[in-house]
């Protein structure tokens, strides 16, 4: 900050720290506005679970291609994820959702209402495009009448658009559901119990590439196919403690909606990705208690009992690059 303001004195003569704090938090506000249409980007927004945590939000991930932001599926926190990468919450050009569980479509309300504020951070001026499994439009209407005071209050008192607050969503089934610039998203039905359906996993492809979300689930044939020779797989993982199974009934149910990492080494062998990256981990401890979360190597030690080819375990604001060189990891950044 020093250098900062000693180079305005040079260039401008006398100038109040206060001035200088005001330019510098502009500078420091413009959003990266900037998206080639010739990349194909992946980012993980959020690759936890319902387990409330600072380090791993809520699941969604976020497909940067032809131009186009697509957010699939809206934890916990995928506002802030996006807004630490300078996106304003507005250009989101599609949502979709994967299943209607709550840790799925918590951070959702927030994206649709926070993307309306005319700031640099919202700046939505179309309707909120979504697409999800049978419900999704009832949810949506019923979140229209929730937040109808909100509505009503902006609309009078900020003059912000009302397109902007607008939604339109869309039920779909499996198949194609969006197609825009030469991306196109494929929905594919996978297994995440069998009183959780439908539920699914989602392909993106372009200029030759492909891109695999798993969405929720345990090992699926459906999801083997979709995901042959796929340039990234983007999958969930289950991996939790036998102690707590005793002492909390309920992790043994949750488990069994999720795939292990032995089976997700198995699916990865078949499918052989060039690249498979973990997400909404499912990762269970109780540390007051003397059971740890288990680590990250551990989870790729019972993936290599199965699979002897290249995965990673995802960190909230990873990255990934897409082209004909192959898939290129960006390391997370939280400035």
């Amino acid at each position: 900050m020093t250098v900062f303001k000693a180079l305005l004195r040079k260039a401008f003569g006398r100038i109040t720290t206060l001035a200088v704090l005001w330019i510098f938090c502009l500078v420091l506000a413009i959003p990266i506005l900037a998206l080639s249409a010739d990349d194909f980007t992946v980012t993980l927004l959020g690759t936890g679970m319902p387990v409330p945590s600072p380090d791993r939000f809520g699941n969604s991930t976020l497909v940067e291609a032809g131009g186009q932001r697509l957010v699939f599926d809206m934890g916990r926190g995928v506002t802030i994820r996006l807004w630490q990468k300078q996106i304003p919450l507005g250009s989101i050009n599609a949502h979709f959702l994967t299943h209607l569980h709550s840790d799925h479509i918590n951070g959702l309300s927030d994206l649709w209402l926070s993307g309306w504020i005319q700031t640099p951070f919202g700046g939505r001026k179309k309707p909120f495009l979504i697409y999800g499994p049978p419900g999704t439009e009832k949810m949506m209407s019923n979140l229209w009448e929730a937040f109808s005071e909100d509505r009503r209050i902006r609309l009078e008192d900020e003059k912000n658009p009302l397109e902007g607050i607008q939604v339109d969503a869309h039920d779909f089934k499996p198949g194609v559901v969006y197609e825009k610039n030469g991306v196109v998203v494929t929905a594919f039905e996978v297994d995440h119990g069998d009183l959780v359906k439908p539920c699914y996993g989602f392909k993106i492809t372009y200029k030759n590439h492909s891109v695999v979300i798993s969405g929720d689930t345990r090992y699926s044939t459906n999801l083997e196919k979709a995901a042959r020779s796929a340039d990234l797989l983007i999958c969930e993982v289950a991996m939790i403690p036998e102690k707590l199974f005793a002492k909390f009934p309920a992790y043994k149910a949750i488990y069994e909606h999720h795939i292990s990492p032995e089976l997700a080494g198995k699916l990865f062998s078949v499918s052989r990705p060039k690249l498979a990256v973990y997400t909404h981990l499912v990762l269970s401890g109780l540390p007051r208690e003397g059971i740890p979360f288990p680590k990250p190597e551990e989870l790729l030690a019972a993936t290599r009992k199965t699979y002897d080819g290249p995965v990673v375990v995802g960190a909230d604001l990873m990255g990934f690059k897409i082209d004909d060189s192959g898939v290129s990891i960006i390391e997370p950044s939280r400035k």
